[in-house]
């Protein structure tokens, strides 16, 4: 009983932090390079490519070069290895044409299996109006419930609840200016049965509709350089065809 309990609840709150991912291709066609600082001084950088319902990522893992390309408009995601030629590919939630920007009103279970989500009104967030959506996720016939509250002006999952007690809430701190763009600061505190409050800060771009600068405790820093806007080549998003398709390792039990 306990492992179901902690399935439904893993199901659930990957509805919350599915909004989060949508929002990386419902923006402008750009390209960046990501950094990512290290509370030791240790550096790590990779690319990212934004198009239109596609996106390429590039990084480096243990020291093996990978590249990540998502196609939402064909519902299809390919792990790209270039040192060996080949690749690994699964499906993914398929939109219809370009995807709109994260929405107050867009059920945050769509795509989610297992999933229902019921709009249950609007109510302010840290002063902010924020769409309520009650969640449910039921399996071998235990119910699991939990909610959050989508900003109404940008999308964002302002505040969650999950039924064992887990909560989070984003506040807007202001508006601030990174490599010459107008950005918004916002506090994330997420809070857990006795355990202390964890604060992050995060700078949302409301043009590209994400954050381009994160800040984690401990001294861990995420963001994205060199931001340029544009249209984005289509050869970016396609596998090479020289390259052959791997079978994925067996799950492991």
């Amino acid at each position: 009983m306990r492992i179901q309990k902690r399935l439904q609840f893993a199901t659930l709150l990957g509805a919350v932090l599915s909004m989060s991912a949508h929002a990386e291709i419902a923006g402008v066609e750009f390209s960046a390079d990501m950094v990512s600082h290290g509370p030791d001084g240790q550096t790590t950088t990779g690319k990212m490519y934004v198009g239109d319902t596609r996106m390429r990522v590039e990084m480096s893992q243990q020291g093996k070069e990978m590249v990540r390309i998502t196609d939402q408009g064909r519902g299809m995601e390919w792990i790209v290895f270039p040192a060996e030629k080949g690749y690994f590919e699964r499906s993914v939630p398929q939109s219809a044409g370009a995807p709109s920007a994260p929405s107050a009103d867009t059920s945050p279970c769509e795509g989610v299996s297992g999933l229902t989500c019921q709009k249950a009104g609007q109510e302010e967030v840290a002063g902010r109006p924020a769409v309520k959506w009650e969640m449910t996720v039921t399996r071998d016939g235990q119910t699991t419930t939990g909610a959050q509250w989508i900003d109404v002006e940008r999308g964002l999952p302002l505040k969650y609840q999950m039924p064992n007690g887990q909560a989070m809430e984003l506040k807007m701190l202001g508006s601030e200016t990174i490599a010459g763009r107008p950005v918004e600061k916002w506090q994330m505190t997420t809070t857990a049965p006795n355990q202390q409050p964890v604060e992050t800060f995060q700078w949302y771009d409301p043009e590209l509709k994400l954050s381009v600068r994160e800040e984690f405790p401990g001294g861990y820093v995420r963001e994205l350089d060199n931001i340029q806007i544009g249209k984005q080549a289509d050869g970016l998003f396609a596998v090479p065809s020289d390259y052959t398709k791997m079978e994925a390792p067996p799950a492991k039990n």
